[in-house]
């Protein structure tokens, strides 16, 4: 089955090479939609999905997509500008393990992308200008003083104050205080013990110094 799969495919690609040159008869036309709606309708299926997952793991296969980066780049963009592209995508993504799958192989590029944005000046600076925006201020104020929002802050307040690290990092802190505090006022201490014995012994040499 995933031979005939991968047959059809290839044939599909075949004849949509061929379909870039022009026509001469309607026959040939016919059989470009009809191999293309099969395709379609193949790739659909979950052995349709699987015999293209296995087609882009060959690794002749993705040198040639690298090799062929600006054709594959048009090619694609115009499949999913196009009608039966929007729609084939919409299905597809409604498969939770096929966007759970997509999700997981682009997240370390998200995430490398938008670190990249953190640290840029541009990026920072619109930032600022939208949350300075008045309009902007009026809507998240209006969405922190909403229920949903301040219920959903004393769940993460709640959880952040349960959080075994959190609790760790929190002792810590007290505990590095309390030294602070003690060092403090043990200094102050001494120094306000020497200042008394400083005045008292004053005081005896004075007494003595009369009674002569």
């Amino acid at each position: 089955m995933k031979q005939l799969i991968l047959l059809l495919m290839i044939s599909a690609l075949a004849i949509g090479m061929n379909g870039c040159a022009p026509k001469a008869e309607g026959a040939s036309e016919m059989d470009y939609e009809k191999t293309k709606k099969m395709v379609v309708d193949i790739l659909k299926t979950d052995e349709g999905k699987t015999a293209l997952q296995e087609v882009l793991k060959d690794d002749q296969m993705k040198q040639n997509l690298v090799m062929d980066q600006k054709m594959v780049s048009e090619t694609i963009t115009k499949t999913l500008t196009s009608k039966q592209g929007m729609e084939f995508w919409t299905k597809i993504f409604e498969d939770p393990k096929f966007s759970e799958a997509f999700a997981q192989s682009l997240q370390k590029e998200h995430e490398k992308v938008i670190k990249q944005l953190m640290t840029d000046p541009d990026y920072q600076k619109m930032m600022i200008e939208i949350l300075q925006n008045p309009e902007m201020e009026k809507q998240i104020g209006t969405v922190i003083k909403s229920q949903e929002s301040r219920k959903y802050i004393q769940e993460v307040i709640t959880e952040t104050l349960t959080s075994p690290l959190y609790k760790s990092k929190m002792q810590e802190a007290l505990l590095k205080a309390a030294q602070q505090m003690g060092q403090q006022s043990g200094g102050s201490g001494g120094q306000e013990q020497g200042g008394a014995s400083g005045g008292s012994s004053g005081e005896s040499g004075g007494g003595s110094g009369g009674q002569q």
